[in-house]
């Protein structure tokens, strides 16, 4: 499959984790992925695996100067921009009289902050291009799950800039969608061994038992709004996530 054929893609944390194997699903259908991560070696990693198609920018994607330069990146390097995906995300888990001012400007700087940057700095490309933006929202979210609320407030946040971003930015041509995935990453591992209970609760209630696999489940998710198949899609909010929440 090849339906992202001649795209070219910005994704932020796309060195490891579910960005990692969102990179990788966009360069097998076809794409030139510019990965934003903070990691040098998982970014150098990367690039090795499709050095023709895959190209490492190291930043912090709380600067607005890094998401300029990715853009610019994606320009020099591909020709164009055609998409964006805003998965980076750093947040710390703690019950909410315990998150210090610090820990709200983390989730707000890299979740709300990070999103916001990526998408201004790439409307003028997607603008010429037509091209699509892939937000995260979380379900975690939509629950309230405890010890999430720097996490929790920030991913509405996106999901409200998104819903707007998606109306004004209709006219231009560009599509704005979010993801909410549920998946078994490097995080999510940790997540579980530091609150087992609320881990063991939420695959007990999933229709499918299990949370879902990067790159098999989600990435393809994010793929398909990237691409034409979802010409006529924007400002939703999909749930990767086997089912666990139903939309209404």
């Amino acid at each position: 499959m090849k339906n992202l054929k001649d795209h070219v893609i910005i994704v932020t944390g796309g060195a490891a984790g579910i960005g990692g194997a969102i990179t990788t699903v966009l360069t097998q259908r076809g794409a030139s992925v510019i990965a934003v991560d903070i990691d040098d070696t998982a970014g150098q990693q990367k690039v090795d695996t499709n050095p023709e198609h895959i190209v490492f920018v190291k930043g912090d994607i709380s600067k607005p100067s890094v998401a300029q330069q990715a853009v610019e990146m994606a320009v020099s390097r591909f020709g164009k921009l055609t998409g964006v995906v805003n998965n980076a995300h750093a947040s710390k888990q703690k019950p909410l009289m315990q998150l210090t001012e610090e820990d709200w400007a983390l989730s707000m700087d890299t979740g709300l902050k990070g999103t916001l940057n990526f998408m201004k700095a790439a409307y003028p490309e997607l603008k010429k291009t037509k091209g699509a933006i892939v937000n995260f929202g979380s379900g975690a979210a939509l629950n309230g799950q405890k010890n999430q609320a720097s996490y929790a407030a920030a991913k509405e946040a996106i999901r409200g800039l998104s819903r707007v971003a998606a109306n004004e930015w209709a006219e231009d041509g560009i599509r704005v969608n979010i993801v909410c995935p549920l998946a078994l990453t490097e995080g999510v591992k940790k997540w579980k061994e530091a609150f087992p209970e609320q881990y063991q609760e939420i695959a007990d209630k999933h229709p499918m038992h299990r949370f879902g696999d990067p790159q098999k489940d989600i990435a393809p998710i994010v793929a398909f709004l990237l691409s034409e198949d979802s010409q006529y899609m924007t400002g939703q909010t999909l749930m990767a996530d086997g089912g666990d929440i139903k939309l209404r």
